[in-house]
């Protein structure tokens, strides 16, 4: 994708930025927000994309983790080496641009970030400056529409450790291993107004790069900078550094504004700073002053060329665009005629939606709905496991709700079975008929239960005449108890207030 760029040529390039450079600002920048919500949070994503070699040379991402082993003269900036742009990058790139419904720049420009800190071997990061990817964006949130600044790429800086803690340790151990794999940087706008909030950008942004299956969330790393202010010290601006994780993020903007409210009750002043964030102590703390972007020096990255961003490429790459999720779940509203909720839930995760699909073929949309969404998840959730490990497909799936649909087991039993079965593949339908599970409907039996139950309970019964409805609900209990969850229970309700309504 690039070639070296001659000392002539790199002249050339900074002239043409120059010239453009006034143009360029103005295109990307939009008008200043006037803040009257009493939180305004900014957020600055970092994905690392599910690539197999770094941005700028051959290095795997990933395998051999002893520290320092992935590693060449190009991602550890030796004298004479040169970078190659990894072009599957730039489609993953361009791909969630195109679904954050960003403006497209025709160029592709990187720039030298400058710094001396011991993460960047070669003092400066790849990155883009003045001419991000993508720009002008949009994200919507329920009914409230993010909008975002822009999307660029870099390198990631190495990873830096420390025996202790930060604080403690007398020294730091650098693994460049992570040196140079390829980031997808994704910034708002101020317009987030809660930590919650800021958590279901972050949910909904994960659901769209799974959907391009340009990041895998389980051996891809997401990291978010947080910028938060408050109304009462006139909106001045706090950086947090690298939160990773949901309810971290969450947790940090929560506990940040909780810190500023309480600075200025105390007459303190906040001031502009960087703050990082300590997720064992569930605190922010002081790690510098705010740097400016001046502050970084950024140059043309001389030794890569531009590339263009043509319309032939940008056509090809939203062919391979497939359905989001915002857009399956309106189609699931109409299509299927399901809950709204549902539908959203169901599409956050593109395997769960796929499984509702073919699920929904055999079994009433509905119902394959309320248990993929309810059920399937309150298991998978209590396992700490995702739709991705589940070892049973939809056939299984299918034969267990079928059950269910034809009331031949009850809800609580096809419960039991649906947790067995995230453990062990089987036959629903032979494991029902094997531990003889089939659903007690027989009138004549339920209501010899019943009667049992009444006699037993005879302060509930009394309860329930002197007008406590809820006292049905557990006499009603303790005949499925007894019947070991397999009476059907609108029979059972409709035998019992018949008994003791006498």
């Amino acid at each position: 994708m690039n070639s070296k760029i001659q000392s002539s040529q790199f002249t050339k390039l900074q002239t043409n930025h120059k010239l453009t450079e006034g143009k360029l600002r103005t295109s990307v920048s939009l008008p200043q927000t006037s803040f009257n919500t009493d939180t305004v949070i900014g957020l600055e994503i970092h994905v690392e994309l599910n690539v197999n070699t770094k941005l700028f040379c051959s290095c795997a991402r990933t395998g051999n983790d002893t520290p320092n082993s992935r590693v060449c003269q190009v991602c550890l900036g030796h004298p004479g080496s040169k970078p190659t742009l990894n072009k599957k990058v730039l489609d993953h790139a361009i791909k969630l641009c195109l679904a954050l419904n960003c403006t497209l720049d025709h160029e592709l420009i990187f720039s030298r970030k400058s710094y001396f800190y011991p993460d960047m071997s070669k003092n400066y990061q790849i990155t883009q400056f003045e001419r991000p990817l993508g720009f002008a964006g949009s994200l919507k949130l329920n009914e409230k529409i993010i909008n975002i600044k822009r999307v660029h790429i870099e390198e990631d800086p190495a990873s830096i450790s420390y025996p202790e803690s930060m604080q403690s340790s007398k020294y730091s151990l650098i693994d460049y291993n992570r040196c140079g794999n390829s980031l997808l940087e994704i910034v708002t706008e101020p317009e987030l107004e809660t930590p919650k909030q800021a958590r279901e950008f972050l949910n909904k942004l994960i659901s769209i790069l799974s959907y391009l299956k340009i990041f895998d969330i389980n051996a891809c790393i997401i990291k978010a900078d947080a910028n938060v202010s408050i109304k009462e010290s006139n909106y001045t601006r706090v950086e947090i550094k690298n939160i990773t994780g949901f309810k971290e993020l969450e947790r940090a903007l929560t506990y940040e504004i909780m810190r500023q409210k309480t600075q200025l009750r105390m007459k303190r002043e906040i001031k502009t700073e960087t703050r990082g964030w300590d997720p064992n102590s569930k605190t922010t703390k002081l790690q510098r002053s705010k740097e400016s972007e001046d502050d970084y020096g950024y140059i043309i990255e001389p030794d890569l060329t531009i590339t263009d961003v043509n319309e032939e490429l940008v056509k090809l790459l939203k062919k391979e665009i497939p359905e989001l999720a915002h857009q399956k779940s309106e189609r699931f509203i109409k299509q299927y005629n399901i809950d709204p909720i549902d539908a959203e839930v169901m599409t956050l995760e593109f395997e769960l939606a796929e499984l509702f699909e073919k699920v929904a073929k055999e079994i009433n949309p509905s119902l394959a709905a309320k248990w993929l969404r309810r059920e399937l998840l309150r298991v998978l959730n209590y396992n700490k496991k995702t739709v991705r490990d589940i070892k049973f497909d939809e056939k299984e799936l299918i034969e267990l709700l079928s059950l269910v649909e034809t009331k031949t087991i009850t809800d609580t039993t096809a419960q039991r079975i649906m947790e067995q079965l995230i453990e062990n593949t089987f036959s629903p339908k032979k494991y029902v008929e094997e531990k003889g599970l089939s659903q007690l409907t027989d009138l004549s039996e339920i209501k010899k239960h019943c009667e049992k139950v009444i006699k037993e309970n005879q302060k509930a019964v009394d309860d329930y005449k002197n007008g406590e409805a809820k006292a049905v609900q557990y006499l009603i209990g303790q005949v499925m108890k007894l019947t070991k969850g397999k009476a059907n229970p609108e029979v059972v309700n409709g035998v019992m207030k018949k008994l003791v309504g006498k």
